[in-house]
């Protein structure tokens, strides 16, 4: 897998690509938003990791620009905390979102989880006109989630909302599917991150939070998923 490292700190960026390294991943480290965007061409990434603060221009700039003409997984590594920040990164089209300081580990989880998505994506995206579906029996097999009118096709990763397709990275894809799977349910934030970022993780989950404040937005209404305090969330359609 080929990396492209956007950071402007120097020592951070040593410790990511020797990470990635240990990881058998190939990286190019480049320090400003405009060397990233001519890397997209020049070495051609199969991931991005993202920093914010960048001297020329605003992270979430060049995320945006980045996403307007390729579907390439972003993962944004910052040093902002804020809820506002992940969002608004989530709204540009980043596929996740790592909060410094982190551990290697965590982030290289975050790298083979993202890659798998965005392939999965891709593979979904290409077959969309092969037909419909169908069985191992040969009978048609219905994809679309239907609920209110809210529809999700598993097959294509697509989402409308009322007749019209409202756009969703794979992560945030995901996570719909694993919530609206079971409309009523209350899904526990530790079983969420297992089964959709696929790790254990006890620290904080505001990224969980981020990427379900996203989807509300995107959806309009915060019913769609209802927080329940101490536990996790709840998918329902809202009245």
């Amino acid at each position: 897998m080929r990396v492209l490292v956007v950071e402007d700190d120097g020592p951070v960026a040593s410790g990511i690509i020797d990470g990635l390294a240990m990881a058998a991943f190939e990286s190019l480290h480049v320090e400003t938003g405009q060397a990233a965007l001519s890397a997209m061409t020049s070495f051609a990434p199969d991931l991005v990791l993202l920093d914010l603060g960048l001297p020329d221009m605003d992270g979430s700039e060049v995320c945006r620009s980045i996403r307007s003409s390729s579907q390439i997984a972003i993962i944004v590594v910052s040093a902002r905390d804020d809820e506002i920040d992940r969002v608004v990164a989530l709204e540009m089209g980043a596929d996740d979102y790592v909060v410094k300081p982190f551990g290697m580990r965590e982030l290289i989880a975050r790298i083979r989880a993202v890659s798998r998505r965005t392939a999965a994506s891709a593979a979904a995206g290409a077959g969309t006109d092969a037909g419909p579906a169908t069985g191992a029996d040969g009978s048609g097999g219905r994809t679309e989630r239907v609920l209110g009118s809210l529809v999700i096709d598993t097959r294509t990763q697509r989402v409308s909302l009322a007749g019209t397709e409202v756009y969703f990275t794979p992560t945030e894809f995901d996570l719909l599917v694993y919530l609206s799977r079971d409309a009523g349910a209350v899904h526990r934030r530790a079983d969420i991150l297992h089964d959709v970022w696929e790790t254990t993780w006890h620290g904080t989950t505001k990224t969980l939070d981020a990427h379900v404040a996203a989807i509300r937005k995107k959806l309009g209404n915060p019913g769609w998923i209802e927080s329940v305090r101490g536990v996790g969330f709840r998918f329902g359609v809202p009245e």
